[in-house]
């Protein structure tokens, strides 16, 4: 048993890049699809898939790497928020990835969306993660 999913969720992907691995693939929750989905939108994978088989379900994950220097799209998977410390934030205090250049991910009442669009949104939430 997993106690913190997303923790797991971005451990796996970090191994797959280290391991230079094309496609990972990951036990699925909603979270961790909406999480996937906006990587995609953002355009750190390549591609990706939701089987839906009966019991646990997997999410299978097609990362974004250069043709030519076989560097990755993601270059830092950081958890903000954890089980024993949840970091929550306003509007006037969303955290910036880079200065703008990365994203961090957030839960709010509105459904997991991006800093970006919690800033146009004017609500804040849980911070879950930064990627750059």
């Amino acid at each position: 048993m997993v106690t913190d999913p997303i923790a797991d969720y971005l451990t796996r992907i970090r191994n797959a890049i280290m391991t230079n691995h094309r496609v990972v693939e990951i036990p699925a929750s909603n979270m961790k699809k909406e999480i996937t989905k906006i990587l995609f939108e953002k355009g750190y994978i390549l591609n990706y898939k939701f089987d839906d088989d009966p019991r646990p379900g997997k999410i299978k994950i097609a990362l974004r790497y250069h043709p030519v220097t076989k560097l990755t799209a993601i270059n830092k998977l950081e958890r903000a928020s954890r089980p024993g410390l949840r970091k929550y934030t306003g509007v006037k205090s969303l955290p910036r990835v880079l200065n703008g250049l990365g994203i961090a991910i957030l839960s709010t009442s509105h459904g997991v969306i991006t800093d970006k669009e919690a800033r146009t949104k004017r609500i804040g939430g849980e911070v879950i993660c930064y990627i750059s």
